[in-house]
């Protein structure tokens, strides 16, 4: 195979165009000449800052076509059109569990390591994502961003929201259902237990005492 033309003395990669090297040298040196006139943040290259742009703009180009989804990347996409599939090509070699993407096998790998590198400055506390520290911060902050439109209850995570929905829905709790099945008289178990006590017969029919 033919190497490239350009060759970093830093790590060694080979590139075939002088534009590709030239950006690839900017991760070692740090350069980020591409500059976001909103926000302030920085890219090794043009296209980067276009992609990012379009967090301020709104634009979201790529869409799913199965579902009404839309995102900023190609590469978000092929990732959500994994929820589709049920492709999961990333695994856990610990557990054998199976992620959809590499940032959520990632995540998964801290319940292994135990490394919470996300750090709360106000109380030390220490998470595995971003998403849970974000969360955990509504605590100092008293922000409540989850609205319930039928009482105006307010929540500082939508998983909260969701189990006082079923409130106002009288929707039951998934493990409420499963207690009440386990204690039902017609439970596998309990059937069971009657069938030794002499209380039914094999063929469920109720012993006359």
């Amino acid at each position: 195979m033919q190497r490239g033309a350009f060759k970093c003395d830093t790590c060694g990669k080979d590139f075939k165009y002088k534009s590709k090297f030239q950006i690839h040298l900017r991760t070692h040196t740090g350069e980020k000449p591409y500059l976001c006139k909103i926000c302030g943040t920085g890219f090794t290259n043009s296209s980067d800052l276009a992609v990012h742009m379009r967090i301020h703009t709104g634009e979201k180009p790529y869409a799913c076509k199965m579902c009404a989804a839309r995102f900023t990347r190609s590469d978000n996409l092929t990732v959500h059109m994994r929820t589709h599939t049920g492709e999961k090509r990333y695994l856990c070699k610990t557990c054998g569990k199976r992620f959809a993407n590499s940032g959520s096998l990632t995540i998964h790998m801290r319940k292994h390591t135990g490394e919470k590198p996300y750090l709360c400055k106000v109380c030390k506390a220490s998470f595995t994502n971003s998403g849970d520290l974000t969360v955990h911060m509504r605590t100092h902050t008293g922000e409540k961003p989850y609205v319930c439109k039928m009482c105006d209850a307010s929540f500082t995570n939508s998983g909260a929201l969701t189990v006082h929905m079923r409130k106002h829905t009288g929707e039951k709790d998934p493990v409420s259902m499963q207690q009440l099945w386990e204690n039902s008289p017609k439970s596998p178990l309990n059937v069971h237990l009657r069938i030794h006590a002499g209380e039914m017969t094999d063929e469920g029919n109720m012993v006359s005492l």
